[in-house]
């Protein structure tokens, strides 16, 4: 038998039968405690490396004095409950977890209904949160901070959880190298993924429905954001995807269906937006002239109100390849690739980005004869703004 080493223990607390607070102080590192029932205690501190695990039914109640359940020791796991009543306040970022200052803590299978913030991360490294259900208040969003809140991490990895009616769904801000996948978020007030000053970091396999807007990606670089669905997220300034100032993207296989605006490019450089659907927007695609060297190709473009629209030249960005079923044209060496340009931007689409109350008489005879004259006789339209090789079939189903 090895000795001087501590051997772990399991710590049983049943529902009235003692405070969980006092059972973790006389826990050491490693030991596990595991809870049945319903706890109504907070905060409560782990300020050592234990396992927590909840059994079916158990619950940790902080009964809105503050945070609930505060971490600050590495090597901490949190799995298998319920968690209630952290406070609602305007002065403190109150969460159901809080972690500070911690590394490799697991947020796992756990429950989170009605808390101000349910996971809140500062200052982490190498965090997993994983498949957690976070539920706000769907008549108090607008008093919800946010589902998962990251701040300075790095390494993270988010995946397989579901945000729903909250302020953000997801907020990274200042977070490095890390990893969001298969999460859902749906019905929150602002975004379903928001994050800024986050370099490294990659977004996969996620759907984001129905949200205020769906994801806001700013003033970061090196963001990889792939096989993503962005759908039904629709308001007067929503969209799927929004870029603010991006460096070094890569933008593929990602569906856009039903959004406001699908994909909005502001301020960005070298984007790279390939394989992605884009199906029934407001707008498809709004490619603003303050981007530069970002390419558009092997995208699909369908049943769209409009395609792409700018608010000035696009001289030094490149759209080829693309379907468009708006495409007018032929291909008579079957090459696959239209033998005319197609140039997606119309005139009402120029027209509407300057004067936005014009979009009134979309459905009007006039504006659809202005537009097919417009394509003819390019006059309005950006001149380098087309795709001298459109696709003649959908590249992908």
């Amino acid at each position: 038998m090895l000795t001087g080493q501590a051997v772990a223990r399991v710590h049983l607390l049943r529902a009235g039968n003692g405070s969980l607070a006092a059972v973790i102080a006389r826990a050491e590192d490693r030991d596990t405690i595991v809870v049945a029932g319903a706890v109504r205690e907070g905060p409560i501190t782990i300020d050592r490396s234990l396992c927590l695990l909840g059994l079916p039914g158990a619950e940790i109640d902080g009964g809105g004095v503050g945070d609930v359940l505060v971490i600050t020791a590495p090597d901490v796991t949190v799995q298998g409950f319920t968690f209630r009543g952290a406070r609602f306040s305007n002065l403190y970022d109150n969460a159901a977890v809080k972690v500070n200052g911690s590394e490799r803590p697991v947020i796992r299978a756990n429950r989170f209904i009605g808390c101000f913030f349910a996971i809140y991360l500062s200052d982490v490294r190498g965090a997993v949160v994983e498949g957690n259900s976070v539920e706000g208040l769907p008549d108090e969003k607008d008093r919800m901070g946010n589902g998962i809140h990251l701040w300075k991490c790095g390494r993270a990895t988010i995946r397989r959880n579901l945000v729903r009616d909250h302020r953000d769904g997801i907020y990274f801000e200042f977070v490095t190298d890390s990893r969001i996948e298969d999460n859902l978020t749906q019905g929150n007030v602002r975004y379903g993924l928001h994050f800024m000053f986050s370099h490294r970091d990659s977004y996969e396999r996620n759907v984001f429905v129905d949200n205020g807007a769906g994801v806001a990606v700013m003033f970061s670089h090196h963001i990889g954001m792939r096989r993503n669905r962005f759908l039904h997220n629709r308001g007067g300034s929503a969209y799927g995807l929004l870029l603010k100032e991006i460096n070094d993207g890569e933008i593929t296989d990602n569906t856009f269906t039903d959004n406001t605006t699908g994909l909005m490019v502001d301020g960005c450089n070298r984007i790279k937006a390939e394989g992605n659907t884009f199906r029934t927007n407001g707008w498809a695609l709004r490619l603003f002239a303050n981007a530069t060297a970002c390419t558009f190709s092997g995208n699909s473009f369908q049943g769209n109100t409009f395609d792409v629209t700018t608010n000035g030249d696009l001289k030094l960005n490149t759209i080829e390849a693309n379907y468009w079923d708006r495409h007018i044209g032929y291909d008579l060496d079957r090459d696959g690739h239209g033998d005319v340009p197609h140039r997606p931007v119309g005139f009402f689409a120029l027209l509407v980005e300057r004067v936005p109350y014009a979009i009134v008489f979309s459905r009007s005879l006039f504006v659809a004869l202005l537009d097919r004259a417009e394509r003819v006789l390019p006059s309005l339209s950006p001149a380098d703004l087309k795709d001298d090789r459109p696709l003649m079939r959908p590249p992908h189903g």
